[in-house]
């Protein structure tokens, strides 16, 4: 348990932002400029099968957003509920580009996270009633019938074997409550 409980902790550490506030804003002034490398994603990461698939263009463009891109190429072991660019276009009339905006990035980050779990979950093991601890802290639960399986509502279209983890393909966004 304390093992599970230090892996997420660390997990949720590679999503939150370094807490910086830029030059201007009451932060030091910087004393150099450090040059990071450019970093390349690996293709078989979940952020790799993301960035790579026309159908998850708009989740790929909000994860650019907050900056979770990087997150998901990481080793994980992840579980990513991916959201189709149809799934966003279900949400009412101008929904998307007011959380794409700066001021919404707190509650673009949080229903994010509510897509992600620290855990790789087989497509097995997402059986009728469980109930999956997001990594944003609610729930969602999973229902299956027959081949169908829904998890928070939004029905799964397919899955994925990342590098990392596993990438699941639904037809809605997953709203916290």
């Amino acid at each position: 348990m304390r093992r599970r409980v230090l892996l997420s902790a660390c997990s949720l550490a590679l999503f939150l932002p370094a807490g910086c506030k830029p030059a201007g804003e009451g932060a030091a002034p910087a004393q150099a400029a450090v040059a990071m490398p450019a970093v390349t994603l690996d293709p078989n990461s979940i952020a790799g099968i993301a960035a790579g698939s026309a159908d998850h263009t708009t989740l790929v463009t909000a994860l650019k957003a907050v900056d979770y891109v990087l997150p998901l190429n990481n080793p994980g072991p992840f579980t990513v509920f991916a959201p189709v660019n149809a799934a966003f276009d279900k949400l009412p009339d101008g929904t998307v580009e007011t959380l794409l905006k700066p001021e919404s990035a707190s509650q673009l980050r949080t229903i994010l996270l509510h897509h992600v779990i620290v855990t790789a979950y087989d497509p097995t093991q997402l059986t009728d009633g469980l109930v999956l601890t997001m990594l944003a802290g609610g729930s969602v639960t999973v229902q299956r019938q027959g081949d169908e399986l829904t998890v928070g509502g939004a029905k799964v279209l397919g899955s994925v074997r990342a590098g990392n983890g596993m990438l699941y393909i639904v037809d809605g966004v997953m709203l916290p409550n």
